[in-house]
């Protein structure tokens, strides 16, 4: 009995040491199949005359994608070898102080690379110091190493073969005009290359030798006429290509002041239909080309209460240098001001149009806790005129806070305070600023509207240096800094929502423009 039980015992344990065995050589078999087809993936892509566009690593493998867009998925990757910025070897993204210049690349050959009886990698009979420990005793088709030099990209096998593909840098394509390139000052050059093998690509654009901007395409704005040299330099996982040009900026005389109005919309306000004169005949296009003529020949028109606004145009693009750049002109004096927020955008697509992003001029307190940001308000148009000249409940208002109230008419303006070319109401949305009227006077004989410190329209003199505005200032509707180089319209709109008794509802008025740089 005791003989049998030793049987069955050494027969089961047996079993499970022959079951573990065939296990084993089944991996085998499996990972020496895949090997395989890593090798005779990458015969088939040099049979196509493929040639590698980008790569990517993932967990000590990588995704090689090609020409024809296929890709090559290479596993057991044991390092990567590549020629740093500062010309070293590096592998695995650790320099090996070893120099790679006069090595490769002047006669399109890829590296020799080795493992020898120190352990470690060598590339072209220098030894890198670098450890390649791990690497002994792999089956053949392994492949245990990448290179990437001169544009070859080089797959390393265990017994020593190798496979090299080219790998392509990005492709630049620039048409020149006939007769150069060249560009008015203070008017935006655009240039738009063709580029190939964009994948991971990063770009840089020099001018005389300074980096003016990091994007596939340039646009880019001239204060002073001359010739520049511009460089356009594009970079991959590969390598890098450029394209030099020489661009002539001609010299170019513009005036100061607005020369378009694109939009016109006061809110309902004491001036409203007054300044300029508007009948219920009137459309948005008649009104907005009565305003372009009133503020092209420096007369003065109302924006009304919260959220009136124009935007406005000019013959040349305001550069942002150092320092302030440009006054919108009002008619603010010392103790009453009436402020407006200021916005700004550029002509990012070319159609001269002000329909590209606005950017909010964020002044003295755009971030005090009393600011409302996305504020929005609504004006409801009276049935009909009040008999009394000084109706308080005139024109009602309903805003996205939960309040209500009414514009006051007053005796000193007769005519509708509502836009008469305007449907029964019309919505406002902007940045609401807590005015800082009250009544000097205690008895509503003497009101007064100190200025904010700095960045608005319609708050200080016009020949005050705290009216003037720094394109510096704008912010996105995240609220976060951008850096515009420059600005092709300007939009203001009334920023206050308050009244001073008898004096009437505050209102922003604008009367004209000059460009600080200009001057």
């Amino acid at each position: 009995m005791k003989k049998l039980l030793f049987l069955v015992i050494t027969t089961l344990l047996l079993s499970g040491c022959y079951k573990d065995d065939i296990d084993d050589l089944k991996d085998d078999v499996n990972e020496l199949k895949e090997q395989m087809a890593q090798y005779e993936n990458l015969l088939d892509a040099l049979d196509k005359r493929l040639y590698v566009v980008s790569y990517e690593s993932n967990d000590g493998s990588y995704v090689i994608k090609m020409s024809d867009g296929s890709e090559l998925s290479v596993r057991n990757t044991s390092s990567f070898i590549e020629i740093g910025e500062n010309g070293n070897w590096w592998i695995d993204g650790v320099d090996s102080g070893k120099p790679a210049k006069g090595d490769t690349g002047a006669d399109g050959k890829a590296p020799k690379i080795t493992i020898e009886s120190n352990g470690n990698w060598w590339i072209n009979g220098v030894d890198t110091g670098v450890s390649a420990s791990g690497q002994d005793g792999k089956d053949a088709s392994e492949i245990i190493s990448i290179s990437l030099a001169d544009g070859i990209m080089t797959f390393t096998f265990a017994d020593g073969r190798t496979i090299s593909m080219q790998a392509s840098v990005p492709e630049i394509s620039l048409t020149e005009p006939t007769e150069g390139f060249s560009v008015n000052q203070m008017q935006w050059f655009r240039l738009n290359p063709e580029i190939n093998n964009t994948e991971n690509a990063t770009y840089k654009w020099l001018l005389n030798g300074e980096e003016i901007a990091a994007t596939s395409n340039l646009l880019h704005v001239f204060a002073e006429p001359g010739n520049y040299n511009l460089e356009f330099i594009a970079k991959n996982m590969v390598g890098e290509n450029s394209k030099t040009i020489t661009i002539t900026v001609a010299n170019k005389t513009y005036e100061n002041k607005i020369t378009k109005v694109f939009d016109f919309l006061p809110a309902p306000g004491q001036y409203t239909n007054a300044m300029p004169e508007a009948t219920p005949e009137d459309t948005d296009e008649t009104m907005r080309e009565l305003v372009e003529e009133k503020l092209t020949a420096g007369s003065m028109i109302s924006l009304g209460g919260f959220g009136g606004y124009v935007e406005m145009g000019f013959d040349h693009t305001i550069i942002n240098k150092e320092g302030n750049d440009f006054i919108v002109l009002g008619n603010a004096y010392s103790s009453w001001a009436e402020p407006g927020i200021v916005m700004v955008s550029y002509d990012a697509n070319g159609n001269g149009l002000p329909d590209d992003e606005w950017y909010e001029i964020a002044g003295s307190e755009h971030n005090k806790p009393s600011t409302i940001k996305n504020y929005e308000i609504t004006y409801y148009k009276p049935d009909e005129e009040p008999a009394n000249a000084n109706e308080p409940k005139y024109i009602r208002w309903k805003d996205n806070q939960g309040e209500t109230g009414y514009i006051s008419k007053n005796s000193f303006h007769r005519q509708s305070f509502y836009p008469l070319w305007k449907g029964d109401s019309i919505t406002f949305k902007g940045t609401y600023l807590k005015s800082n009227i009250y009544d000097k006077s205690g008895t509503g004989s003497f009101w007064v509207n100190p200025a904010y410190e700095w960045g608005y329209v319609d708050n200080w003199s016009n020949n005050d240096e705290k009216g003037e505005i720094d394109i510096s200032w704008a912010i996105n509707s995240d609220g976060e800094s951008v850096d515009l180089k420059g600005v092709d319209f300007i939009k203001v709109y009334s920023a206050n929502r308050a009244s001073g008794g008898w004096l009437g509802e505050v209102s922003t008025e604008v009367k004209g423009f000059i460009d600080l740089n200009l001057e």
